[in-house]
């Protein structure tokens, strides 16, 4: 199951988004604190429920007070890291996922911390962008991903088809 962990992440509607998305694809969420925002129940259907619609029961969502502690509850995570970052050299298309893969994104504003990129620049991978745009919005950039990752794999438990499947053909 894909993993998907926002590092401090500061915008509750990008984490409804993002949750949203968690639950389409059937990934796990995992929040890394300092939260820009309140995850408690009832924060979440006030500042949340719109952007994650009623998806929320569809989504496994984990939070932890820093890195460390998520790589003491899962020290799996480590080998199967994939840091999306502007400053990586290399595009995410290069990247192989595998079901296990953990996909790290950092805060709106900052992005993921210096040192942890440092620790893992072999797995730090980018969107490419023009040059002079800063950044894709956090959902979004979770959305490329997780859908790369899950395209690499065969959509695993996802549906290839949609209702009009079997239907004569479009004119």
């Amino acid at each position: 199951m894909l993993n998907i962990v926002l590092v401090e992440p500061e915008i509750p509607q990008n984490c409804g988004n993002i949750a949203r998305t968690c639950a389409v694809t059937g990934s796990r969420l995992h929040l890394v604190r300092p939260l820009g925002f309140d995850i408690s129940q009832s924060a979440i259907r006030r500042n949340m429920r719109r952007c994650g619609l009623d998806y929320w029961h569809l989504v496994e969502v984990f939070d932890y007070e820093n890195l460390e502690a998520l790589f003491l509850r899962h020290p799996e995570a480590a080998a199967e890291a994939w840091l999306t970052t502007t400053k990586a050299p290399r595009p995410y298309t290069e990247a192989r996922f595998t079901p296990d893969s953990w996909l790290f994104f950092g805060k709106e504003t900052a992005g993921l911390p210096a040192q942890f990129r440092m620790a893992h620049e072999d797995r730090c991978i980018r969107i490419p962008m023009r040059e002079d745009a800063r950044s894709l919005n956090l959902a979004n950039s979770v959305a490329v991903l997780a859908y790369e990752a899950l395209k690499q794999q065969g959509f695993p438990g996802l549906s290839g088809t949609g209702e009009m499947a079997g239907s004569a053909e479009p004119r």
